[in-house]
């Protein structure tokens, strides 16, 4: 398991704690894994959500959290909490950067299959560059990413996500009815972006999952 940062931390929150308050999207990233058979993935604004590498063999975390830095700084807490958790070689490559996704980063452009980001944003904005052409994006609208991603060319809306309690399903039917705003003129990119939260849609879902083209 490789961390970008190896020093040992106090005693702090944990996925399983993180989890508690949550819900468990290890169910969600399993079958976005299957499906599309993702291998490394970027989760941006990730605090302790672990839940990727229970699914995905190689998943890189960004957050500038000070708890998250410490919680993966511990190489003893992470595969603690993900013992007993993971399938084939998932989460045998746990890694960490604690930085603000906003600005630019260490990280290598064009790279990863995956590019995660609920509840935060504007991570498209900044992040599209990690992504690797065909890879995908998943997002939710609480910040606006949802909405944002709906409105670009080089994106394509390819399943959505809803769930009940820690089961999620992605879907792939009727995809021409979602995302469809309740109000025709808040689908503008820079009133998402002022407002920094997404729009409302006629038929709502727990997360998108768009392909870039």
């Amino acid at each position: 398991m490789g961390l970008v940062t190896a020093s040992r931390r106090p005693a702090g929150p944990t996925w399983t704690d993180y989890r508690a308050s949550i819900g468990d999207r290890s169910t969600l990233f399993a079958a976005v894994a299957a499906q599309w058979g993702v291998a490394r993935a970027l989760y941006v604004g990730s605090y302790l959500d672990l839940s990727p590498s229970t699914a995905i063999a190689s998943v890189t975390y960004v957050d500038n959290d000070r708890r998250a830095a410490r919680f993966f700084a511990d190489h003893t807490a992470v595969a603690a909490d993900l013992l007993g958790r993971t399938t084939g070689d998932a989460g045998s490559e746990v890694a960490f950067l604690d930085a603000d996704f906003t600005a630019e980063m260490a990280l290598e452009e064009a790279a990863y299959d995956l590019l995660i980001a609920l509840y935060t944003g504007p991570a498209w904005d900044h992040c599209r560059r990690y992504l690797a052409p065909d890879g995908l994006f998943l997002a939710n609208s609480s910040h606006g990413d949802a909405s944002l991603a709906a409105l670009d060319p080089d994106l394509e809306l390819v399943g959505v996500v809803q769930h009940r309690g820690d089961r999620y399903r992605l879907g792939a039917e009727d995809l021409d009815t979602y995302l469809q705003p309740k109000k025709p003129e808040t689908a503008d990119a820079d009133l998402i972006r002022a407002g920094g939260r997404g729009i409302a849609y006629t038929r709502p879902a727990f997360a998108y999952l768009f392909r870039r083209r």
